[in-house]
């Protein structure tokens, strides 16, 4: 059970069956709020995400290190009346349920909404799938890359005379998984309230449709599709990346203050007047020239310079940093965005923080992601198994030990 009791999910148990990216983040996130969670593998492999390698890379992936840390490992073949009948005696005493597979699988396993809601009325139980649950693709497999590309979002990606491109992270993934613990936590509120569970989802295809509100808008009020613009914005200018003389950075002069403000720390108040530029949209029109005179002043100072210039004077910019640079930065740091944790084999290592403060603390869990199958034992232990049903369950092959 979790030790962290003035968290407000302390005490919560959640059974994760879901893989890869969008359930382990969901979690993860409900993991740092101080629920105990229960990752149900299977064996031999576990987590497919288990086998996301790169050469040089430990025995556990560090990418399945990041997103599954504050969790145990349970090795059940849950296609078994054995297995199965082990996941309902934990189904009985837990809190949520998580899965991500397709439309169609649990009720084949005998293990959906509609198979688990007798056995434990309060069980909250989410679902993650690619496209939904309805609708004519309900029971097409998502991934992140598709549903991007289905969504809208690479399209708007990229330079406007290049081919588009994928953003640099797994937005969908991420954002669903997100999404799955928003409504996981609505759902125990609604639980304290009325001590009944429910059926919540989400999925790839609506965690990444809602990402394109500004594209959604353009579109629905012009008929227009958004263009590729680099990193330039469609609806604001200047707003996007610039070069100075010793790299980039970028400036967000999103109002009409911080337009005359950037102006004046480039020394160039003549342009808030400049029919060009003195409205909002006519530097729309006019972004190409306007980025070519702010580049032509930037070239005679270093990022560093700038951003302390603008800073001073209001105006939105900073850096364009690198991975490394922004977890390295003590701002990073500050907010408690890098922590350290147990590798799991003796050592420590760095993760990403938890993004949420409560009540001024943000503090993630703590306890390493698991190796496949270490926790088994102790799992069934605390879920009422006697130790004769547990090494009968593992001569069997129903339930594995790491």
């Amino acid at each position: 059970m979790s030790t962290a009791p003035h968290k407000p999910l302390a005490g919560v148990r959640v059974i994760e069956m879901a893989q890869i990216m969008a359930g382990p983040t969901c979690g993860m996130m409900l993991a740092d709020l101080g629920a105990e969670v229960i990752k149900i593998e299977k064996w031999p492999s576990g987590d497919d995400a288990r086998q996301y390698q790169k050469p040089g890379d430990s025995a556990m992936p560090p990418s399945f290190r990041m997103i599954n840390r504050g969790k145990r490992s349970l090795a059940l073949d849950v296609r078994t009346p054995q297995g199965k009948e082990v996941l309902l005696r934990l189904v009985r005493q837990a809190d949520v349920l998580t899965e991500n597979f397709r439309v169609g699988v649990m009720e084949r396993l005998g293990l959906a909404y509609a198979d688990l809601k007798p056995v434990n009325p309060a069980l909250i139980y989410c679902s993650i799938t690619g496209y939904g649950r309805t609708g004519p693709m309900a029971k097409t497999g998502g991934f992140d890359l598709i549903l991007q590309a289905f969504s809208g979002i690479i399209a708007a990606t990229g330079e406007a005379d290049r081919d588009p491109v994928k953003p640099g992270v797994s937005i969908a993934d991420t954002n669903a998984g997100i999404l799955a613990a928003l409504a996981i936590v609505s759902a125990y509120v609604h639980r304290l309230k009325t001590g009944e569970g429910q059926h919540v989802s989400t999925s790839l295809l609506q965690a990444a449709m809602q990402q394109t509100y500004w594209l959604a808008a353009n579109y629905f009020s012009s008929g227009r599709e958004t263009q590729r613009l680099g990193t330039a914005h469609s609806l604001i200018a200047p707003y996007q990346v610039f070069k100075a003389s010793d790299g980039r950075m970028v400036i967000g002069a999103g109002n009409t203050k911080a337009w005359q403000g950037m102006c004046e720390v480039l020394g160039h108040p003549e342009w808030i007047t400049d029919t060009r530029f003195d409205q909002p949209q006519q530097r729309v029109k006019h972004r190409a020239e306007l980025e070519m005179l702010i580049e032509a002043v930037l070239a005679a100072g270093t990022v560093a310079e700038w951003c302390e210039r603008f800073d001073g004077a209001g105006v939105p910019a900073g850096p364009v940093n690198s991975a490394g640079q922004a977890l390295e930065h003590p701002q990073t740091r500050a907010v408690g965005m890098v922590i350290e944790v147990p590798d799991g084999e003796g050592g420590m290592m760095r993760g990403i923080g938890t993004p949420l403060t409560l009540d001024g603390k943000a503090e993630a869990a703590t306890m390493p992601a698991p190796r496949l199958a270490e926790h088994s034992s102790s799992v069934l232990r605390d879920f009422g198994f006697e130790q004769e049903e547990i090494a009968a369950l593992m001569a069997s092959g129903v339930v594995q030990q790491g």
